[in-house]
Parts: C-alpha cells; structure tokens; sequence
C-alpha cells in the first residue's frame, strides 16, 4: 500500500539513508511504490549467505545481527542504526531476526536504482530537502554532499559509525603544514582559517576561513604528499575525523575513476578537456598538446572558469596529484577523470602516437589548441596561430583575458552585494517614512 508522503510514516522513511538526500518529486515517486511489511518475533529477514540484494530499513520494534555462536548487535527502531540499511553487504554475513514483532521497509534494485541516479545537475532549487527531527542535523546535510551521494549505502554507515569527534580550543592549531595527512576532518561546529608559509622564514599568509559543515584534510591523504597548508581555530571548534585507511577504502577508492591513455583520443574527440595541474614551470617545460594549465594550488579559484556539461582529465607528473583536484572537482559536480599514472607512466611509443594531438611539447605552450589536419583545414588555418610565436603571444593573451574575465566576475559578485544591501537599506527606509506619514 503507498505510503502518504505527508504521514509521520513518510517523516520516518525520509529519515534513512541516503532517501534523506532525495529531491521531494523523487521521494513522492518512492512513496508511491514502497509496500510496508511486517514480521513476527522470531523471523528471519535474511540468514548468512544469502544473496539478495534487497535493502531493509527498521522502521517499528527491534531485530538482532547474530551468527551461531553470539548475537553481535541489537538494532532498535528510531536509533542512528536504524537510519541504515541492515547488514548490507552481500553475501550476506550475518542473521537477521526479529527481536519482536516488527515494520520494514524493503527497497528492490529498481528502486535503488531510481535513488542511486538522482542527478547533481538537477536545479538547487527544486531539490527542497525535507528537514528531519533534529533542525541542526549535520549527518543529513552532509549527504547532501556530492562526494557522499555517489557511495554506496554501506561504505556511508561504516563511515559514519568510524567518525570520532574532537574539540579544539580557538587558536589551537589543527593541522601544521608539512606535517603527513593523517585524518580527514569535517567541521560540526565553529570556525578556522587555512594559512601557509611560503618558504620557512616567509611571513604566513592567510588564505580562506572555513566553517560548519566544511570538509578538509583530504588532499595529503589521497596523494600521499605532506600537508600543504595549517588549519588554526578561530573559535572553539567541534569536529568529526575519520582515519587514513578508512578514507581511502570507503570514500577515495569508490569515488575516483581512471582512464588510460588509450582512452584519452576518444573522449578528447567527444569534447572532454584536458587538464594539466601540475606548476606552471614543469607545465613550460613539456605538457601534452590540447591541455591547458590550471595549477593544483589554484584549481578552488579556476572552478568557475572550468566547464561542468564536458568531462575533465586531468592529469600530472605521476598522477597523485590529479587525485586531489578530481577530489575537489567531484566536491562540486564535475565529471572528474585522472590519466592513470600520469606522463611518467607513458611510453615512448604512446608519446611519440598521434604527433598532432598528443606528442609532449617542447615548451612552447599551445594554450587548448592542436595542429591542423590535413582535411578540412581551412577554417582552422583562419583561427589558428601560424607560427611559435604567434602561438606563444596568443596563449599569453588568452591568459591575460582569463585574468580578466576572473577579476571582472570578482566585481560583478561585490557589485551585486552592494546592491543587495542598498536594497535592504531602500526597503528599511521606506518602512520608516510610512511610520512617520501615519503619525
């Protein structure tokens, strides 16, 4: 029988996980499919071994996990637990039995698959997240996230099962640049500023403030480099970390995705961008053709330059580096694509293929553009530099108007919010001369 999707059954079932995250078209679509079963003390939802891959949400009474042996968990209806799928690895390795007389709800693979397609590029504003019992409830905010969204239901409750939470003091220092990546930190409350030290007897500069429900820590931990910057606390900080390992194995393994070089003419011809982070020295020196340069220490200031509807490669030295950019990528819904072992892992042969689109430069760059083919050339003639020169001198302007184009959306955003205060300013005023005009 459907569910009501404005019941209190409703609130409860918009409460599991990941159906928290689901636009409200979506969830009333769900709601319309979903039966409501019930099982008897005693019962069994599913023995060791099995292999359906159904899920199975709690939603009244309680059911034991146990093996032969021992029970292992008791999972009553309403608790954190209870906001998961139950024991959702396949095979399945535990039993589940009823500890009483019980509700669940069961979600097939169709229906998983529905949940598991929602698309990020959806509009913001139709999404209309429901809020749940808790009006501060960072978990479900969180999932919201990109990165979040794309795991599987149990990486995300072993995840959040792993978070420890921590306080800081302000002024304590969270992490110290140079120091290795240990954790990865998601902020529950309060406020820090990122900073970092050009050199050790530079002068520190201060970068950007973060602030609850902000994420950091994941860039030495998915390239395996030191800490780039340190994270001090302005005010008294709570905040939930999650180890090395387990970042690996339940969030950076699952979320990345590779291609060979194989691969890159393909999706190169289907109008995929070529991104190269490493500095911009070692990209002078030799880069492959068609790929432009955006600096991994300065792709959080290029992600509006960058174009959401084409999938982005990147690539780097021996490919950590892309790790972390696609990681900030897929933080704010790009296709995010890593050349599997980076330049370092072509061979001489694969260098030397494809001279017009894929060879590495002399040090001349090529901006995103590639040589003519010897068909159809003569509008690319038109549009194309003619000589090395020319190529240089039109990448430089091409960077120049980038510069621009980046300063100008940075007035245009000031602009805008002295607008928005002007307005509020007009509106206030306007209030104030009825009060006087009545009086």
């Amino acid at each position: 029988m459907p569910v009501d999707t404005h019941s209190e059954l409703a609130r409860t079932i918009r409460q599991l996980i990941p159906l928290s995250t689901l636009p409200s078209n979506l969830f009333a679509r769900l709601c319309a499919q979903i039966d409501i079963e019930s099982a008897e003390q005693g019962q069994y939802l599913f023995k060791r071994g099995d292999k359906n891959s159904d899920l199975y949400y709690l939603l009244n009474g309680s059911i034991n996990l146990q093996t032969e042996s021992f029970k292992i968990q008791n999972i009553k209806a309403g608790s954190d637990s209870a906001r998961f799928a139950i024991a959702h690895q396949i095979p399945r390795k535990v039993d589940a039995v009823c500890d009483s007389r019980i509700q669940f709800l069961r979600l097939n693979t169709a229906m998983m698959k529905m949940v598991q397609e929602t698309s990020y590029e959806e509009n913001e504003s139709t999404m209309m997240f429901e809020e749940v019992a808790d009006s501060d409830d960072w978990m479900t905010t969180l999932l919201k996230s990109p990165i979040f969204r794309a795991l599987p239901p149990a990486n995300l409750q072993k995840i959040l099962i792993s978070l420890q939470q921590i306080r800081f003091n302000a002024g304590d220092i969270i992490i110290r640049q140079d120091e290795p990546g240990d954790y990865y930190y998601i902020v529950k409350k309060g406020r820090a500023i990122i900073s970092r030290r050009p050199s050790p007897t530079a002068k520190e500069i201060k970068l950007a403030q973060i602030s609850d429900l902000d994420t950091f820590g994941e860039d030495a931990l998915i390239s395996g480099i030191p800490r780039t910057v340190s994270i001090t606390a302005v005010t008294d900080m709570c905040l939930l970390r999650l180890g090395k390992e387990q970042f690996i194995e339940l969030i950076k393994q699952p979320t990345l995705k590779y291609i060979n070089f194989d691969e890159l003419h393909d999706l190169l011809s289907a109008d995929a961008e070529l991104v190269d982070v490493r500095s911009p020295d070692e990209f002078k020196k030799s880069h492959l053709a068609r790929s432009i340069n955006v600096p991994f220490f300065s792709m959080r200031m290029y992600l509006k330059t960058l174009n959401k509807s084409h999938p982005i490669i990147l690539v780097c030295k021996d490919g950590r580096i892309s790790e972390s950019a696609a990681f900030i990528l897929l933080q704010h819904k790009f296709n995010a694509l890593i050349l599997k072992g980076g330049i370092d892992r072509m061979t001489p042969d694969q260098l030397k293929a494809e001279p017009a689109s894929f060879n590495i430069d002399d040090g001349t760059e090529t901006g995103n553009f590639s040589e003519p083919s010897k068909e159809n050339t003569s509008l690319q003639l038109e549009t194309m530099p003619q000589t090395e020169d020319q190529a240089t001198e039109f990448s430089q302007v091409l960077q120049q108007l980038k510069a621009k184009c980046k300063k100008l959306e940075s007035e245009n955003m000031t602009l805008e919010l002295k607008c928005s205060s002007l307005a509020r300013q007009l509106e206030s005023a306007k209030l104030e001369l009825d009060k006087l005009k009545s009086n």
